[in-house]
């Protein structure tokens, strides 16, 4: 498996860079994030790597960060996102206001990349948001699930306990919108009032 590449910018286009390593180019597929840590043709870099394997093709995509490599190989475990997407997700802007995105439940943004509908905005959501960790330094990794730093008033526990009861995060978000109440437990009371109104 190839990890990492180091070594010489020999192209760089605004979907992939090629990487001299010891007189070898390595073509790699990357994000419109990881392209503007890229420097000009001539000077060195550092990129992590994922190398994905099909029967006609090998395919290496390149990433600024290890976090933005552990946030695209999650976004491929979520059904009916291929590489092409992940990257279009991942040239979105930093991985921190990824992950806070996630954390937020909001599915417009991930809705804005093309490629990607409600329905499979609102399974990344649900899908990642328990995969992912958000430290100090914006870092994504496996296990813990979110922590989010603003949101953790009454109405985000409101919206997660909705999440729970298997509301989904655009069906939660509608449902507190007009909801009142100064805890958790009566804006989730109103949502269900809501909810069997409806």
């Amino acid at each position: 498996m190839i990890a990492v590449l180091r070594g010489e910018v020999a192209v760089r286009r605004t979907d992939h860079v090629v990487i001299l390593c010891e007189s070898v180019g390595y073509r790699a597929a990357v994000s419109a994030e990881t392209l503007r840590h890229v420097p000009a043709v001539g000077e060195q870099v550092t990129l992590h790597a994922h190398l994905i394997v099909r029967d006609d093709a090998l395919v290496l995509f390149g990433f600024h960060s290890e976090q933005e490599r552990d946030l695209f190989l999650m976004l491929l475990s979520v059904q009916a996102v291929g590489p092409k997407v992940a990257l279009a997700v991942l040239s979105g802007g930093p991985v921190r206001e990824l992950i806070a995105a996630l954390a937020a439940g909001d599915a417009a943004r991930f809705q804005a990349v093309p490629g990607i509908g409600k329905r499979t905005a609102e399974r990344i959501i649900v899908e990642l948001r328990e995969k992912v960790v958000v430290t100090s330094d914006g870092r994504a990794g496996p296990g813990t699930p979110i922590v989010a730093r603003r949101g953790s008033g009454p109405r985000a526990l409101a919206r997660d306990g909705l999440l729970e009861l298997g509301y989904a995060p655009g069906e939660a978000e509608e449902l507190l919108r007009d909801a009142e109440g100064d805890s958790a437990e009566e804006l989730i009371a109103h949502a269900l009032r809501v909810a069997r109104a409806g």
